[in-house]
């Protein structure tokens, strides 16, 4: 008989468990040069193999063996090693007893003995096709629980974030109808302005989220000369009314290329969390912005006077909705947008702070 050759890359990894010698050497004598093939004669041998290699994909077992039948192997199984699709093997006189207890090993199929090669053979097609649909089943179901998970998160955050805002301004409008002092009612216009900016900061925060998270990258020519006067309009006032140093420096003596939009958010977001976040009883704040382009990577640089992340903060700081502190209310959105903005720009990141002495963001991009 022609031997038959899968067309994959690597070989089948298939277990089979029997406690008669003979019957394991004329299987793998059968099928070893088209699938690897594990041969097991007894229960603690086939649980070391499928310990040892998590990529076996198919297990046949033999019904009749002393001490536990193949039904309550593959039972037994059925919760530590799930992946393996199980095929039984048993003679034409169990199928009667077997077939009621087939669906608590969870069996794929059973194979008469004596086994004919072209129904292993078929079998073990049908039972890779059956493998491979449901490992891709198994990671779809595991992207939508963490996708609604994100969307329970996301629900919590925007109905928190925004009502709290809304209630400041109806809140302030209560007390103004009682108001009839210019100073006063200047007051609780300025209270409403600074809720109303929280609530538009909130709102763009949640649009670069959802152009990140769908947009496609545009790719020119960056000139980071420009994009640091860009970033000085923008900050110098912040700095300047709340006594912060504010430097930047840029060496780039090379051509780069990548998009502008998530390059600016990433620098905006760092930026305006360095400014946020400062600790109010330094005498000298700062923040310093370093951009150097070399051999095809900007590393940019970070550093801040700021209030620090504690340690056991800084895993989850770029995590959807974290915020590492109460002194400021963020949005919850600016580091997880730098993160998923450094995931489309195969860029990396790395943090270094000190509490009360100022945390340094360390940024990697490849050109494109």
């Amino acid at each position: 008989m022609a031997q038959h050759t899968p067309q994959m890359a690597e070989k089948i990894k298939i277990l089979y468990l029997d406690d008669e010698p003979d019957n394991l050497t004329g299987f793998k004598a059968s099928f070893r040069f088209d699938y690897q093939i594990f041969t097991a004669v007894n229960v603690p041998e086939a649980l070391r193999y499928l310990a040892e290699h998590p990529d076996i994909k198919i297990i046949f077992c033999d019904q009749r063996m002393p001490g536990k039948t193949g039904v309550e192997f593959f039972e037994d199984i059925r919760g530590t090693f799930p992946a393996p699709i199980r095929i039984l093997i048993t003679a034409y006189t169990d199928l009667e007893s077997v077939i009621g207890a087939i669906n608590r090993g969870n069996i794929f199929r059973f194979i008469k003995k004596p086994w004919d090669q072209a129904d292993i053979i078929s079998a073990i097609d049908e039972a890779n096709k059956y493998y491979h649909t449901t490992s891709v089943l198994s990671i779809k179901n595991e992207e939508l629980r963490k996708a609604y998970a994100e969307l329970d998160k996301f629900a919590y955050s925007v109905s928190h974030d925004i009502r709290g805002p809304l209630s400041g301004i109806l809140g302030a409008i209560n007390v103004a109808r009682e108001i009839y002092d210019i100073g006063e009612m200047k007051e609780m216009l300025f209270l409403m302005e600074k809720s109303l900016k929280k609530l538009d900061t909130y709102i763009l925060s949640m649009h670069d989220y959802y152009s990140l998270q769908r947009g496609e990258l545009r790719i020119t020519d960056v000139d980071f000369n420009k994009i640091a006067d860009e970033l000085r309009d923008i900050f110098g006032m912040v700095a300047g009314t709340n006594n912060i140093k504010f430097d930047i420096t840029v060496d780039q003596r090379e051509p780069f290329r990548s998009d502008t939009v998530p390059l600016m958010l990433i620098l905006n977001n760092l930026l305006s969390n360095a400014f946020k976040y400062q600790n109010k009883a330094q005498a000298d704040k700062s923040v310093e912005l370093a951009i150097v382009v070399h051999r095809g990577i900007v590393n940019i640089e970070v550093k801040d006077t700021g209030m620090g992340i504690l340690g056991n903060h800084i895993g989850e700081i770029f995590n959807l909705f974290y915020r590492a502190s109460s002194q400021e209310a963020g949005s919850g959105f600016g580091l997880y947008n730098v993160k998923s903005a450094l995931l489309k720009l195969n860029g990396h990141i790395e943090v270094n702070s000190a509490l009360n002495k100022g945390t340094t963001f360390k940024v990697s991009i490849p050109t494109k």
